[in-house]
């Protein structure tokens, strides 16, 4: 039972980061109601809620196994600041105002296929298509994000499964798209290639500093600079903008900076260095099905055909690329459990030999001494 929670605790935490990141949808519809707030400036205080939470818990949790922080780790936590947090969350705010919501979030679906082929160039995984487990990752893999599609472009006839009354939502404007829609999808392009770059680059940082706390804070700090930076560049005719109060924009910036940064990033940092870029990628689609149901409770949303159906294919296609990730990593055990063996039996023998080569002689030794008594006698 214990092994198999333990088994289960990476997938676990993924669910987690993935309901966590539906909050922040809801979250950014009601602040994109607002035309007076700057999603640019939303960036910023959403990762100097993320440094200011991160930080005093990476010190108290892991202060006594003294982090090294090297130059060489700071360098690679700059890089997941930009490419997991500034540059990636401020080009997807960019794709939705000039592409809408609906294309953003369909490209951002691709991030698993995009962290594959990233990880099979930097060598973090292997295609193994000759065999049944490479066949269900890839299977898995295409059933993911032809769901994540379906789920987001086709709509078909309506499911009246449940209905709250309940729009938490009440005047939401219409959404308007920018005409330079190309270059809305680029960005939304930019930002699948950006989060599935940090993927990568975490997981290699995680392979020589494995503190998931002390890592989370570090790129939280990094990414506060740089998105503190950049608003400042682009709001900077707009001071009163950054005026905090007691509102959607106050609540949106600390849930998504505690809840959506600082936690998601532990509980992703710790699946990367258990499991590897893939498997924490394969969770992202999932975030299509949670928010589907979540907006049908909250905001009165319909679902659709398309929803049902992409919602099927997307776990289907999770629990297939789990099975064969699953079969890949137990292969691999047993080959490290074969060739400890191996070595174990290796070492016996030369020990084996080694006390035979000291008990001969031993042997000769006394034969000598006897010997020179036997002289000695004989004189």
């Amino acid at each position: 039972m214990g092994r198999m929670m333990e088994d289960l605790k990476p997938a676990l935490m993924m669910v987690i980061v993935q309901v966590g990141y539906a909050g922040v949808s809801i979250l950014y519809k009601l602040v994109s109601n607002d035309k007076g707030i700057s999603l640019t400036i939303l960036m910023a205080y959403r990762f100097l809620f993320a440094s200011l939470f991160m930080v005093p818990l990476a010190f108290f949790v892991e202060r006594k196994s003294k982090p090294k922080i090297t130059g060489k780790v700071l360098l690679q936590a700059f890089m997941c600041g930009l490419f997991g947090a500034s540059l990636q969350q401020n080009l997807f705010v960019q794709a939705v105002s000039l592409a809408g919501a609906t294309y953003a979030t369909a490209m951002y679906n691709l991030v698993p296929g995009a962290t594959f082929v990233l990880a099979l160039c930097f060598g973090l995984e292997k295609l193994n298509m000759g065999r049944a487990s490479g066949k269900a990752k890839v299977a898995g893999l295409v059933m993911g994000i032809g769901g994540a599609m379906i789920l987001t472009f086709y709509k078909g006839i309506e499911i009246h499964l449940w209905s709250t009354h309940l729009n938490i939502i009440k005047h939401m404007a219409p959404h308007t798209v920018s005409s330079n829609h190309i270059w809305g999808i680029a960005l939304a392009s930019g930002t699948c290639l950006s989060y599935s770059l940090w993927l990568i680059i975490q997981a290699k940082m995680s392979e020589k500093f494995p503190w998931a706390y002390t890592s989370a804070a570090l790129m939280s700090v990094m990414a506060a600079i740089q998105s503190v930076i950049f608003a400042l560049f682009v709001e900077r005719d707009n001071w009163s903008r950054w005026k905090l109060g007691w509102n959607t924009f106050l609540l949106t910036a600390v849930y998504t900076g505690i809840v959506a940064s600082g936690v998601a990033w532990i509980l992703i940092t710790s699946c990367l260095h258990q499991k590897g870029p893939l498997y924490t990628s394969m969770f992202n689609p999932l975030f299509l099905v949670i928010v589907a149901i979540v907006s049908s409770f909250l905001l009165d949303e319909t679902l659709h055909l398309g929803s049902l159906i992409g919602s099927i294919l997307i776990i289907m296609g999770l629990y297939t690329f789990l099975w064969g990730k699953g079969k890949e990593l137990k292969k691999k055990e047993d080959q490290n459990n074969v060739e400890a063996q191996d070595s174990s039996a290796v070492e016996l023998k030369i020990t084996t030999s080694t006390n035979n080569s000291d008990h001969h002689h031993q042997d000769d030794t006394i034969k000598t001494v006897i010997i020179n008594e036997d002289k000695s006698d004989d004189n």
